[in-house]
């Protein structure tokens, strides 16, 4: 026998892996949107008439990040003005297809598209940087590399804050790497829906409480056009043994994945330990704990053909490489748009 959705009188052809409930297509895309709605006006993440950059990859979350956020904007007229903003990390046969599927979205959704290039703003491409450093710590120099790539992209475009498809599994998934890491610094705040209020270009999460595969099943049902294939090079990445980890925790209790996410959120710091300063860079004006940020460290040691002592302590790495000890920028001393000081010092890396 048929079972009937839980909102409404049709069939129900889902169970919802967040709730438990049996729906329809139609509730289950008016519950998802609404939630999200819900996630970005309890946090008043937007403000009337501010131009908000989507990252965009072609991936599942990003894709359906676009599509949910053109939709909400429409429908509850957030009065935002969005554009899909894309990295290419110069990954052959991986980002070169995927960016191909941005292009798409980019005509489905009637966005404007902007795209950046590490080899563009930095020099190197992903290839180039593993071959000279192999497949074990890849991911180091990228995930560093992106970050401050979405940031220069938003700044060239003139976007007020930043929107990513980072979902509720990602987020438990960091809580638990920071936790078996010891990163007392970024456990307090990788549960945050909005980072980087620290002068710099607010980074959004409009998908913290939304479950990646409620995510899979939005966009299956809705036959949005997205790129499904991994990165290549992220076989070994140590953030793949924490999504092994929380997925089999997930099987035993479903609730896991909010219930680490509010864990995190509670987590409190006793007073009589030290954090790092947030200061930026002094060579290239983005925000670090560090006199010199990791990027530069990273892209020194390309430069000179050092990549991999670039990797090892910070502090070590930077006096090998030759960079300054000159004390770290206070917070009061920062560019407003800091990010833009690193866009025109592109050149002299």
């Amino acid at each position: 026998m048929p079972i009937s959705c839980g909102l409404c009188e049709k069939n129900a052809i889902l169970k919802r892996p967040k709730t438990g409930d049996a729906l329809c297509k139609d509730c289950f895309y008016h519950a998802f949107e609404t939630e999200i709605h819900q996630t970005i006006i309890d946090a008043e993440l937007f403000k009337r008439g501010e131009t908000v950059a989507i990252g965009a990859s072609g991936g599942k979350d990003s894709t359906v990040l676009a599509h949910v956020m053109k939709v909400l904007n429409e429908r509850y007229d957030y009065g935002l003005n969005l554009f899909l903003l894309s990295v290419d990390e110069g990954i052959s046969g991986y980002r070169d297809d995927s960016l191909e599927t941005v292009k798409r979205n980019q005509q489905q959704y009637d966005l404007p598209l902007k795209i950046v290039s590490y080899e563009e703003l930095y020099g190197w491409t992903m290839d180039k940087i593993v071959e000279k450093i192999g497949l074990k710590n890849n991911c180091t120099f990228c995930g560093v590399f992106r970050r401050q790539a979405l940031d220069r992209g938003a700044v060239l475009v003139n976007a007020d804050k930043i929107v990513t498809g980072h979902n509720a599994d990602d987020i438990a998934e960091t809580v638990l790497m920071n936790i078996l890491r010891g990163d007392v610094a970024r456990l307090r705040r990788c549960t945050a829906i909005t980072t980087g209020n620290e002068g710099f270009l607010p980074r959004c999460k409009p998908f913290k409480y939304t479950y990646e595969k409620e995510i899979v099943m939005y966009a299956y049902f809705k036959k949005l056009d997205y790129f499904s294939t991994e990165c290549i090079y992220s076989p070994n990445a140590y953030r793949g043994h924490a999504r092994t980890f929380l997925k089999d925790l997930e099987k035993i209790r479903p609730s896991t994945i909010i219930d680490i996410i509010h864990s995190g959120e509670s987590l409190s710091i006793k007073k009589d330990v030290k954090m790092p300063t947030q200061g930026t860079c002094n060579q290239c004006g983005y925000i670090s704990s560090h006199t010199i940020c990791k990027a530069c460290v990273l892209l020194e040691g390309l430069n000179k053909g050092l990549p991999k002592l670039a990797i090892g302590k910070s502090h070590k790495a930077r006096k090998k490489l030759g960079l300054g000890l000159l004390p770290v920028r206070r917070k009061e001393e920062q560019f407003q748009r800091p990010t833009e000081n690193v866009v025109k010092q592109t050149a002299d890396f």
